[in-house]
């Protein structure tokens, strides 16, 4: 089947507010002019070479600001995992959200590889389905060919730079549904990146994971101080220290006044529960599997997820 092919230049980077502007770009009629405009990163693939990795440009007054609105961030212990379930933060990829993107006719995982992957071709008679590209990983500074399909998209996924677990823990479980549905799809938050380096981190917050590439890590804390910020999220002491160490690191000033630390708030409302399948170590032998489980649809990055059961190796296994 024929391909639309379609070629530009983008800049990998995760900005946030005070940092480079992340461009935006959907799947309407002006996906066209969208797309010339998008901003760089990532695709999905098997063909992966690796490049020096180049520091990124610091602003100093940027990397200041991600300082002065880390103090403002309130600093706590972590609230009980208990009750966290995916299915809490809205159907994986859903387009009806409220953020940049929402309602535009296609998946949050494919505006995020279209923004993200350079050298783009579209599945024929769909603007929105990513078919090749090039992702220039900024976590690895791996360049990777993206070929859509069961046994290369896993090469390349979707990281929510503020994982939905660790937000869970931090304040996400006292937001609304369409909230937390619009924090796991919001632009801000999400970047393709290299497969291996996204499961390496898993549900990690800055004090127990950075990207290898250090270039990067500037603009990796703070898009998560903006994350975190923008939703209401707190840190932990070891998870600020971190941060505020990257930043100075790139040159941020801090601000004279720190916050004070407190302990996570008491939670006197019973938490959420919800029928979560219990943890597999390996994929599930098949669909049916899966589903008995209760585990289906089976997301890249879940327990039990396999190339084998995502037949259009979309990333979600075990759909119908």
């Amino acid at each position: 089947m024929a391909s639309t092919t379609i070629s530009r230049r983008s800049v990998a980077a995760v900005s946030i507010g005070f940092a480079a502007a992340l461009v935006l770009g959907g799947c309407s009629s002006s996906v066209a002019a969208e797309i010339e405009t998008n901003s760089a990163g990532s695709g999905i693939g098997s063909g992966i070479t690796t490049t020096s990795s180049p520091q990124a440009n610091i602003d100093l007054a940027a990397t200041s600001s991600a300082l002065t609105q880390l103090a403002q961030i309130p600093i706590k212990g972590r609230a009980p995992k208990t009750g966290y379930d995916r299915a809490l933060f809205g159907v994986a990829w859903t387009d009806d959200v409220d953020v940049e993107f929402g309602r535009n006719g296609c998946d949050t995982r494919n505006d995020i590889l279209r923004r993200d992957l350079t050298d783009l071709t579209f599945k024929d008679g769909n603007r929105c389905t990513i078919q090749t590209g090039t992702l220039n990983d900024p976590y690895t500074s791996k360049t990777i060919a993206f070929t859509r399909g069961q046994d290369t998209s896993s090469a390349v996924q979707i990281d929510h730079v503020v994982a939905l677990s660790d937000a869970w823990q931090k304040g996400a479980q006292q937001l609304d549904t369409q909230t937390r549905t619009n924090f796991a799809n919001d632009p801000r938050n999400l970047l393709a990146s290299d497969g291996p380096a996204n499961q390496q981190k898993s549900d990690s917050d800055a004090a127990s994971w950075l990207p290898p590439n250090k270039g990067y890590r500037c603009q990796y804390v703070t898009a998560q101080v903006d994350v975190k910020a923008t939703y209401g999220l707190w840190v932990t002491q070891a998870e600020h220290d971190a941060i505020a160490g990257v930043l100075q690191d790139c040159g941020g000033t801090a601000p004279t006044q720190q916050p004070v630390a407190t302990s996570a708030p008491i939670v006197t409302s019973k938490p959420v529960v919800t029928s979560a399948p219990a943890p597999v170590s390996a994929p599930f032998k098949n669909c049916a599997a899966a589903k008995a489980a209760g585990a289906a649809p089976v997301r890249i990055g879940d327990p039990g997820y396999g190339p084998h059961l995502d037949g259009d190796g979309d990333g979600v296994a075990c759909e119908k």
